[in-house]
């Protein structure tokens, strides 16, 4: 019996690929087939604001299970590790790219030492007149696995108008690095006059390029500041000692479960941004900290001090 072509196993199952693929023995195998998430994606901004299907469909190469498992769950690597795999990813952010959400599901089910090889299909289902996918085969070592370590908890320090034209912020940055936390900054808008919208989606978007473009001009105030606007740009700041200042579009728009703040409550917005870093602690400088306030430690600055 002949072998499929490339053309046949280009667009058959991710099972039919394993099989076909497989190096030596044949190995064991995990699938979870044609499981459909609502869900939003898309880079597109006719795909923003909205939920469409997509499909899951994964194949896990497993280590042989060992003879003592006595038909343990949890000694093996189950088809709910697959499945929170995909819950994980999908409720970190929302994402613009399948790509990107193949990647990471495939890296998080590498994370399990019984996973040997991943198979990872995913398809809009209602993008056009049929399927719009990505499939990628991943193995423990390739290039952009995650590692199984946590983020570093920064220091959250929002700086009212005032406070980010004071003489003070070098001293302010000294004294926070000297903690050995990472440190990340939050502003407000600017005081200039921004476009008005009647339309609720444009005007917060309006609103926040407001706060990013406060966030541009005080970078030039340190040069050990850099602007942040990405979960990655914000992990590399951290574990390499540089001092963020957070714009805030990308964050807050790709977020699953997005703040409630408007970008016209700074303060509270600064809040929710330092709940979603996982900060030690959120320091308010010239401003009152918002009536209702989250678990993380919070305390508030005089911005003419210099201490802190």
């Amino acid at each position: 019996m002949s072998s499929p072509s490339e053309t046949t196993l280009a667009f058959a199952h991710p099972s039919e690929r394993a099989a076909a693929t497989a190096i030596g023995d044949m190995p064991d195998r995990l699938m979870v087939r044609d499981h459909v998430v609502e869900v939003e994606i898309g880079a597109f901004q006719a795909e923003r604001n909205v939920t469409q299907r997509v499909s899951f469909n994964v194949v896990v190469e497993i280590a042989p299970l060992p003879a003592d498992v006595d038909d343990d769950v949890d000694r093996i690597l189950s088809y709910d590790k697959v499945t929170e795999a995909i819950a994980h990813e999908l409720a970190a952010e929302r994402l613009n790219l399948l790509e990107t959400l193949a990647e990471r599901i495939a890296d998080r089910i590498l994370l399990e030492p019984q996973a040997t090889r991943v198979f990872v299909r995913i398809e809009k289902l209602d993008r056009g007149p049929g399927r719009l996918g990505v499939e990628i085969v991943r193995k423990p070592g390739d290039a952009g696995q995650i590692q199984a370590e946590e983020r570093p908890s920064p220091v959250v320090m929002y700086l009212s108008n005032p406070a980010c034209s004071t003489p003070h912020l070098g001293a302010w940055i000294d004294q926070l690095t000297a903690r050995s936390l990472p440190l990340v900054i939050c502003v407000g808008p600017h005081d200039l006059a921004v476009p008005g919208s009647s339309d609720p989606v444009a005007q917060r978007r309006i609103d926040l390029l407001s706060i990013e473009q406060n966030a541009w001009s005080l970078v030039t105030r340190d040069p050990r500041c850099a602007v942040v606007a990405s979960r990655t740009e914000l992990d590399w700041g951290m574990k390499n000692g540089q001092t963020g200042i957070w714009a805030p579009s990308r964050i807050v728009l790709d977020a699953v479960d997005g703040p409630s703040a408007p970008p016209e409550d700074p303060v509270a917005l600064a809040a929710w941004f330092a709940a979603w870093a996982g900060a030690a602690e959120l320091i308010v400088v010239g401003e009152e900290l918002p009536p209702v306030f989250g678990d993380i430690p919070a305390r508030l600055h005089n911005a003419e001090a210099k201490d802190l």
